[in-house]
């Protein structure tokens, strides 16, 4: 198996929504907002190749909403979806599935592109789309606090082509099975039903958990965006998953860390779980 990030490009989204209840003077000293309190963000998306698959997951914002909507974000830097997979010698055709987080926007606008004559078709021709029906069903009648994170052009044609799959939920909250060498875990903090991935190389553990930690800022308990529906739950199953990082000695991969693509965790000595050593993945399969 071989794990390679995938940088779909850069975003800003506001400070304070990011960090919660967490004090600007705090935050503002880990990701300096700009003017208007925006701080910069990555989407850093993942490839996964084991056997005859190859699996992207998450697929950034993508490029065909209008320039109101990406006014309000942003979205900047030198990458794309497709320049950082054609650097990894992938085309669009290559890709066999896409495994999506869940329906935000900026995890999942990337699944579906526009033609000039505002067709919508999938971005990865041969790929089979893989969500949930738990969260597809609470994506396509969102709430009033996330309705601007669905939009439905970005995954309900999927469904309509007969592209998207629907996972066997094997278990609500703790990991199950899904292929050789990879876990879905169910999380319901930050929105009801997302799925992160725990991946086993050869012994060694990556976790990629989507926003349930998006950054290495995020490590510590109060660190909750406002964005998540249940903050609670989200602490909730951020303590639990520090517990596992740590009896596990495993590698977070942040999706929407700047800086810091992936890192491990440590215990403090006041006993608090902090952020450990930054490192690549490639250096942290090779180390002993």
């Amino acid at each position: 198996m071989k794990v390679s990030f995938v940088q779909a490009g850069l975003f800003k989204l506001d400070g304070g929504a990011m960090f919660g209840v967490v004090p600007k003077r705090m935050w503002n000293k880990l990701n300096p907002s700009d003017e208007n309190n925006m701080c910069t963000w990555s989407m850093r998306c993942l490839l996964i190749e084991t056997g005859d698959r190859k699996i992207l997951v998450d697929t950034g914002m993508g490029d065909k909403q209008d320039a109101k909507f990406r006014s309000h974000f942003e979205p900047h830097g030198e990458y794309s979806l497709y320049s950082s997979l054609n650097q990894l010698a992938i085309k669009a055709e290559d890709i066999t599935d896409v495994f999506l987080t869940h329906l935000h926007f900026d995890h999942v606008g990337g699944a579906i592109s526009k033609s000039d004559n505002g067709e919508l078709y999938p971005t990865f021709p041969n790929a089979t789309y893989h969500s949930n029906e738990l969260h597809y069903n609470w994506a396509i009648n969102p709430n009033p606090r996330e309705k601007a994170s669905f939009l439905k052009e970005n995954f309900v044609e999927l469904k309509n082509l007969g592209v998207l799959n629907f996972i066997d939920i094997k278990h609500d909250t703790q990991a199950f099975n899904w292929i050789p060498g990879i876990d879905i875990q169910l999380f319901y903090g930050h929105t009801h039903a997302m799925m992160g991935l725990h991946i086993d190389v050869d012994g060694k553990q990556l976790k990629y958990m989507a926003d349930l930690m998006p950054s290495s800022f995020h490590v510590g308990l109060p660190y909750v965006m406002s964005y998540d529906i249940d903050a609670l739950k989200t602490i909730e199953e951020k303590k639990a998953f520090h517990t596992r990082v740590l009896d596990e000695n495993a590698l977070i991969l942040f999706e929407h860390d700047p800086i810091n693509s992936s890192a491990t965790l440590q215990v403090n000595d006041r006993g608090r779980t902090v952020l450990g050593e930054v490192q690549n993945i490639d250096t942290f399969l090779k180390s002993a």
